[in-house]
């Protein structure tokens, strides 16, 4: 039974790294390339027009950056996941990333499989970020509350919730395995960020790794 192609869009402005990247994604018998765009512009434009599942998004592009672009592809309304591409590690461009919602931040020296692995991870909820990030991140997200005594600022509910959060999973996910509807989900997530002093589901799933709360 074959499994249906995740659509992605690769935003990108050097020709021969999207070349290079396209032919590896299309090795790939569930993954298919339907977009390329060489800046933000032409992002914003072509989201809305193929309406990818995935949109892999460089930084440091002329004009629109990464970060102002993912922002506009969010603000028109575009359903799309959305990670970063990029050959940037820099502790304040993974925060400013996160800060505007992007789903995952992955660097361009990541090997082929990682690649491959990080699309089709995030495609199932996963939070996709390159193993290298992950202890700058884990430091620079340290939020101002005591570990020890987080869960009990949490009801039982939002205890559950928050550890399908730290093991990636949506609200649409999370919603299904409590059987409950999505919308109490998103209410949830909103109160227990709020109790903890976090701004996201990234944020939220890192601290609970880090201090091992579950």
């Amino acid at each position: 039974m074959s499994h249906p192609n995740i659509t992605i869009m690769l935003v990108d402005d050097h020709p021969l790294l999207r070349k290079g990247v396209v032919q590896l994604i299309e090795l790939e018998d569930n993954l298919q390339v339907v977009a390329e765009a060489s800046n933000g512009e032409e992002a914003i434009q072509k989201a809305l027009e193929f309406n990818p599942d995935l949109i892999l998004l460089d930084l440091n592009m002329k004009g629109l950056n990464g970060v102002e672009t993912l922002k506009s592809i969010k603000q028109s309304g575009a359903q799309s996941r959305i990670i970063m591409f990029t050959v940037s590690d820099s502790e304040a461009d993974v925060l400013q990333a996160l800060k505007a919602g992007v789903d995952g931040y992955i660097l361009k020296d990541s090997e082929p499989e990682e690649l491959i692995e990080h699309i089709n991870n995030a495609m199932r909820g996963d939070l996709v970020i390159s193993a290298p990030l992950t202890q700058v991140l884990a430091k620079s997200l340290r939020p101002k509350v005591e570990s020890d005594s987080i869960l009990d600022k949490l009801t039982n509910r939002e205890q559950q919730i928050l550890r399908y959060i730290s093991q990636g999973d949506s609200n649409k996910i999370i919603a299904r395995k409590l059987d409950i509807a999505e919308s109490t989900v998103k209410v949830h997530v909103k109160n227990l960020l709020k109790k903890i002093n976090l701004r996201s589901r990234i944020e939220a799933a890192l601290f609970v790794v880090e201090n091992k709360l579950f």
